[in-house]
């Protein structure tokens, strides 16, 4: 099994403060969602995305699969990403996040190469950053019992999880004004990324 060679995006559907699908978050006539899967491709072979409207892939160079366990948000969708992955660590990402940096993935590849460890996560103050980080596929049957138990947190399992925690000051190196962590919840949001004209 090849140790980093999926990404994994997760494309939720309707946002009430979007007021539509997020998957059809257009940049430049584009949805962002093809430009995540092209410039992934520039670093990893395999890209999931995960989604309820797989037809909306056919045409894309990526594998399509949906939740396996319905109705537990984000980590209903991490884990279905990572039984499809065929990687032992996976990244990964929401489909409204417009900016991935290469060298902070590299980053976090290098601190979790030759160690024993369940994913890689980036601290932003006390607070953690699901997205923008790797997960092992070994923890899929955690993620089972953890959400099949009733449980939705991302941030209350992983705490019991080995993950290693790069730090707020070393995450910043890469990306000072913290963009890639930016994501898209309103059409404000949008407008406000596209008039910055800055790109991490």
């Amino acid at each position: 099994m090849e140790r980093f060679n999926s990404a994994i995006i997760l494309a939720g559907g309707k946002s009430s403060r979007m007021g539509y699908n997020k998957e059809l978050i257009m940049i430049d006539e584009k949805r962002i969602v093809n430009y995540q899967i092209e410039a992934l491709h520039g670093i990893f072979d395999e890209i999931i995305v995960v989604t309820k409207n797989r037809e909306f892939y056919n045409d894309l160079d990526c594998r399509a699969v949906s939740d396996i366990i319905e109705d537990k948000g984000p980590f209903g969708g991490i884990h279905a990403g990572l039984v499809a992955s065929r990687s032992k660590y996976s990244y990964v990402m929401a489909c409204d996040m417009p900016v991935i940096n290469t060298a902070y993935i590299n980053f976090m590849k290098k601190n979790i190469y030759q160690k024993d460890v369940d994913g890689c996560m980036t601290l932003y103050g006390d607070h953690i950053e699901p997205f923008n980080a790797f997960y092992s596929k070994n923890i899929v049957m955690d993620i089972e019992e953890y959400l099949y138990g009733g449980g939705y947190s991302i941030h209350k399992l992983v705490k019991t999880l080995k993950f290693i925690y790069i730090e707020e000051n070393k995450a910043r190196r890469f990306s000072p004004n913290w963009e890639m962590f930016i994501n898209f919840n309103t059409r404000e949001d949008i407008s406000i990324y596209l008039g910055s004209g800055s790109s991490d």
